[in-house]
């Protein structure tokens, strides 16, 4: 189970990447294993971020794979893509950023990152997961 402590955790070394690498303002969302937001800090941006890493963290926690393998996904299936951000009521966003969070092989949730590249999205969920003791799931 991941605790509030450990989503703490990840949120603030997320953000401190963000500020070593001189990355844009990000916003950080964690997710526990049943979807519900367990912490989450957005620095100065824009207004949809919110949104985009809360999809990010959603996607990779409902379909069991990270934010980049959706997006690969969604360029080789695009329909079906379409058709789970539509059952998801749009909150799915298959761009990379979105990592799962695993424990002793298990998904225990999932963090989501907007606010600079993608590709540096993903790294500082990486980076957070790591300090928090925790597995990074990029497949």
């Amino acid at each position: 189970m991941l605790t509030l402590k450990q989503a703490q955790t990840i949120v603030e070394a997320a953000l401190q990447k963000g500020r070593e690498k001189n990355m844009r303002p990000l916003s950080v969302a964690v997710l526990d294993a049943r979807g519900c937001l367990l912490a989450y800090a957005m620095e100065d941006g824009g207004l949809l971020r919110e949104v985009v890493a809360k999809g990010k963290a959603y996607g990779a926690l409902g379909m069991g794979r990270s934010s980049r393998a959706l997006e690969q996904f969604a360029k080789d299936r695009p329909h079906f893509m379409n058709a789970l951000i539509e059952a998801s009521g749009g909150r799915l966003v298959p761009v990379p950023g979105g990592v799962l969070i695993k424990e002793g092989g298990a998904i225990v949730g999932a963090v989501g990152i907007s606010g600079d590249t993608s590709d540096n999205d993903e790294t500082a969920a990486v980076a957070g997961i790591e300090a928090a003791g925790l597995v990074a799931g990029l497949d």
